[in-house]
């Protein structure tokens, strides 16, 4: 059984909300799963698991949350070959930049020599019904993957 752990950001709760339908759905999957706000955690948590997935919101025009920067900075420094990662989040398509965190995490994620488990899922505003079905299947995907492992 393998250990998932999920860090998000949320201002609005929208990306709480999308962080534990993921978490959810790898319980369903005989998971383990670990949720916690990323002031509360440091990026070298992931190192204890084996799945790590980050939840996050774009700012603005395109821009990390406040919150979340540190946790973002010290990813990088991270040695995460053998485990899995995942990237999903919110933001507004009323801007140029839609989730463009949520690429920030993917390309931060890359540098630690993780394997991604699932394409990205990115969410406008707060996840409706279509939104439930693609981070589930995110879910599955990762699930699938770290058992190929």
């Amino acid at each position: 059984m393998a250990l998932a752990k999920i860090v998000y950001a949320s201002m609005t709760g929208n990306t709480e909300e999308i962080a534990d339908i993921v978490a959810n759905k790898l319980q369903e999957l005989g998971h383990d799963v670990e949720v916690d706000e990323c002031t509360s955690v440091d990026a070298s948590d992931f190192e204890d698991a084996d799945i790590a997935i980050v939840a996050t919101y774009t700012y603005g025009d395109g821009d990390l949350p406040d919150e979340i920067v540190d946790f973002y900075e010290d990813l990088q420094d991270l040695d995460l070959s053998g485990k899995i990662y995942g990237v999903v989040g919110s933001g507004d398509t009323f801007y140029d930049y839609f989730c463009k965190s949520v690429d920030e995490f993917e390309a931060q994620f890359a540098i630690t020599g993780a394997t991604k488990g699932a394409d990205s899922v990115k969410v406008d505003l707060a996840a409706e019904d279509e939104d439930i079905e693609n981070l589930e299947a995110f879910a599955e995907h990762i699930s699938k993957a770290v058992d190929a492992l």
